[in-house]
């Protein structure tokens, strides 16, 4: 569902009260965060979706991915999963659910959760995903609303799933462009999470459906702050731009293009860098508000990380493009 969409379905809801809700949906973070003790809270979280990619395997391993994501965007730690599956029972071998269970149940063991159980139901096209539970010091919790002026901006995968993945439907992705999307996809944002919490940052987001910008968005709205991304320096898949030339398009970016449209100063870009900032992502990087004296050890633990902008004073936008 578009951002748009979303936030019009949520308008009706009224703040949570009770005292131990530390975040709910409120500040469209990734995941809501619930104390129990003084140095511990619950945080949970659920995300599923059709098949991004062919194989059964690679697509448990990306859907439990980008769900055990949105609990290292928190800053916390798994501890356990649920599956939801959709599958068209009769038209598709069992086979073919048990690689996608197999690859789940591999990377939540990767990510030191258990796989406890699920939900399936019968459904005409394949859907999977996770339910889940983590842990955080509820001191210790990265949420869109910590950034801080001054702040550095920094993005830990590159962007352009969405282009990537749509060539891969339409036939027209190299096998190269392929592997290293899917790769990316698969590794998981524990070691980014991680690092974050060592130098001393308090606020992150997952970069998935509503793209890059959409995400940062939500983290602008919550700070109270203006972000400035320098274009030139996000990093992008191979085969993204190609598939953009190409033609191809997504129903996600639109929606997500217009929901952001007059919150963001566009400065100069081009079509195609607009298509990719706000391309729908799937199991994308951490966009972590670094404190600028700690933003060289962040890249030296984190590879791959690049600086992609920084954290202002709130001004008439929420986000400024340069570069």
């Amino acid at each position: 569902m578009g951002p748009g969409d979303l936030r019009q379905a949520l308008a009706a809801l009224t703040p949570g009260t009770d005292a131990r809700l530390l975040i709910g949906h409120e500040t469209f973070d990734d995941a809501g965060i619930f104390r129990l003790s003084d140095d511990l809270a619950l945080v949970q979280t659920v995300d599923f979706f059709a098949p991004i990619v062919d194989d059964p395997y690679d697509f448990g391993q990306v859907a439990a991915a980008n769900a055990l994501s949105d609990v290292y965007a928190m800053g916390g730690e798994p501890l356990t999963a649920l599956s939801i599956v959709g599958f068209p029972t009769g038209k598709l071998p069992l086979e073919v659910l048990s690689q996608i269970l197999r690859g789940a149940q591999d990377k939540v063991h990767e990510a030191g959760a258990s796989l406890v159980g699920g939900h399936t139901v019968t459904d005409d096209e394949v859907k999977f995903g996770l339910s889940v539970t983590g842990r955080v010091h509820p001191e210790r919790i990265l949420s869109n609303a910590n950034a801080r002026v001054g702040d550095r901006l920094v993005l830990t995968k590159p962007i352009g799933t969405g282009l990537v993945a749509t060539a891969v439907k339409r036939g027209s992705a190299t096998a190269g462009h392929e592997a290293v999307m899917v790769a990316s996809m698969k590794r998981l944002n524990r070691l980014a999470s991680e690092a974050a919490l060592a130098c001393g940052a308090r606020c992150a987001t997952d970069i998935t459906g509503f793209g890059l910008m959409g995400h940062a968005a939500h983290i602008a709205r919550a700070s109270a702050v203006t972000l400035r991304l320098d274009v030139a320096a996000v990093p992008v898949l191979p085969g993204a731009r190609e598939a953009w030339a190409a033609g191809l398009r997504t129903g996600g970016a639109e929606r997500n293009d217009a929901f952001l449209d007059a919150d963001v100063q566009w400065g100069n870009v081009t079509a195609e860098q607009r298509a990719l900032l706000v391309d729908p992502q799937t199991s994308g990087g951490l966009l972590v508000a670094v404190p600028a004296d700690r933003v060289a050890d962040y890249l030296s633990r984190v590879e791959g990380s690049v600086i992609v902008g920084d954290v202002l004073p709130r001004g008439e936008h929420l986000i400024t493009l340069t570069g």
